[in-house]
């Protein structure tokens, strides 16, 4: 590897040692505040090193790591996700028993893995990030040891996502026999042409494993019960950087391996979209849970991805990327609400927790109906415009089907998100002894939830700069 190849890689290297430079700080002194100012530090670094190597991209470094536009966005995007994490995990972890220190280089290694995925050019650097990624998210879902739903959550997560990556390995394997590598351009040369049984088993078992990591219809069971089980920061962590990361990979293999171009592939993501936006609506209507409300609705946010993914190229990956900018700041922020309401006796997950919320704390409700409105799409919010890209994605590529069940859908959606709008806006009941008082890291969380407000309104109204950003990236990758 040559130096200018290393210095490629400066915003993942930044990334590594920031975890080693959280552990040194914490077998020096047990800081909450020191390790998360470190955790800060090393994320800021890494953000600063896509900067640094912006003018060297694209670049093939190894047939492992590709850095391009395409890779810069996503590791930007995830980086950014994770500081705000970091921040509103703060405030949670404040009034927790045991030592929160050691979550943050777990984390810092969740995202480390994240990003490896995302750039991931080749099969076995795909896997190595998608493990790290995993095994840091095992530990951070039970991470609250009192919590006996966490350590439950973690277990199921770690038998299924087992299960899915045996699934994922096998499918690599099948893939591999046929076209005696692993890299993506490879397969793709080797692969085509018609498919025999051999790669349409390979390719099956391949969705079928990124299908779990997505949390999509049939794969998706596991899912209300790890959001509902997991810390709320952890919760929005998983519906955003692990989510986005595998949903890059997906899009740049299948952008390498045009196998939707095939009827039966694409029935079968057309198959698992629909299904998707169904379950996922109807089944978030029956919840009194926020985190399994929010967790069914995340099942139909990725069928509407897969709408998107199913359309012509270009625009697929304006549609794509502009959504999950959309997505991951609306979801965050509601997580972030769960977890600045949540007191050490349980999270703020019940309907009932919200009941007169805008007129209890007036700040907090308006940011989190900022956030539900654009989930649900309304105008004037960035999700009105990412739907908007989708829908528009999938009517230019005639996948008429698809957009009358996600313009559909999303009517239904709009039911469960204004119900608990409507808790918000009704008589207040008397707030948990918990939720009347600061703690420690509030303005920071405050700060977040406010930032993630602005960039939600101003996306919605001025879209314009986000669009040619995802545009240039993606010219940049050969998009």
């Amino acid at each position: 590897m040559t130096f200018i190849e290393l210095y490629a890689l400066l915003p993942l290297i930044c990334l590594a040692a920031t975890p080693v430079a959280a552990l040194a700080a914490i077998a020096v002194s047990r800081d909450h505040a020191v390790v998360t100012l470190v955790t800060l530090i090393g994320l800021g670094l890494s953000f600063f090193g896509l900067c640094a190597v912006r003018p060297l991209v694209p670049m093939q470094i190894t047939p492992l790591v590709v850095m391009d536009g395409y890779t810069l966005f996503f590791v930007g995007l995830i980086l950014i996700t994770t500081a705000a994490v970091a921040l509103l995990s703060y405030q949670y972890l404040e009034r927790r028993e045991g030592h929160p220190e050691e979550y943050y280089p777990l984390l810092l290694f969740a995202a480390l893995g994240a990003c490896v995925v995302a750039a991931s050019n080749h099969f076995a650097s795909f896997f190595v990030g998608l493990e790290t990624l995993g095994v840091s998210l095992y530990a951070l879902i039970a991470y609250q040891r009192a919590a006996p739903r966490g350590i439950e959550a973690g277990i199921k997560y770690l038998i299924l996502a087992a299960t899915a990556d045996a699934i994922l390995l096998f499918g690599m394997a099948l893939i591999y026999a046929k076209s005696g590598s692993l890299e993506f351009s490879e397969t793709a040369t080797s692969l085509a042409g018609d498919y025999s049984g051999l790669e349409m088993a390979g390719l099956a078992l391949l969705v079928s494993g990124i299908a779990f990591k997505l949390s999509l219809v049939p794969f998706h069971m596991w899912t209300p019960d790890v959001y509902e089980g997991a810390p709320a920061p952890i919760t929005g962590f998983i519906s955003t950087v692990s989510k986005g990361a595998v949903f890059a990979l997906l899009l740049r293999y299948f952008g390498e391996v045009p196998a939707q171009d095939f009827s039966s592939v694409a029935f079968c993501f057309s198959a698992i979209a629909l299904a998707s936006m169904l379950a996922g609506n109807l089944l978030a209507l029956l919840q009194d849970n926020v985190k399994r409300m929010l967790a069914y609705s995340s099942i139909a946010h990725l069928g509407y991805l897969l709408v998107a993914f199913l359309a012509q190229r270009e625009l697929a990956v304006t549609a794509v990327a502009y959504y999950f900018v959309a997505y991951f700041l609306s979801i965050l922020g509601a997580f972030g609400v769960v977890g600045i309401l949540s007191g050490s006796e349980g999270e703020a997950e019940d309907i009932k927790d919200y009941q007169g919320l805008i007129w209890r704390r007036p700040w907090i409700g308006a940011v989190f109906v900022t956030m539900l409105l654009s989930l649900a799409g309304i105008p004037l919010t960035a999700g009105f415009v990412g739907k908007f890209y989708v829908l528009w994605a999938g009517v230019d590529s005639s996948l008429w089907m698809l957009v009358l069940v996600l313009i559909g859908t999303s009517v239904i959606g709009l039911f469960y998100y204004l119900r608990l709008i409507a808790a918000m806006f009704g008589s207040p009941e008397a707030p948990r002894e918990e939720l009347r008082g600061r703690r420690a890291g509030f303005e920071a969380a405050a700060a977040v939830l406010g930032v993630l407000t602005i960039l939600v309104i101003w996306l919605g109204v001025y879209p314009s700069p986000l669009i040619e950003l995802i545009r240039r990236s993606a010219a940049l990758s050969g998009f």
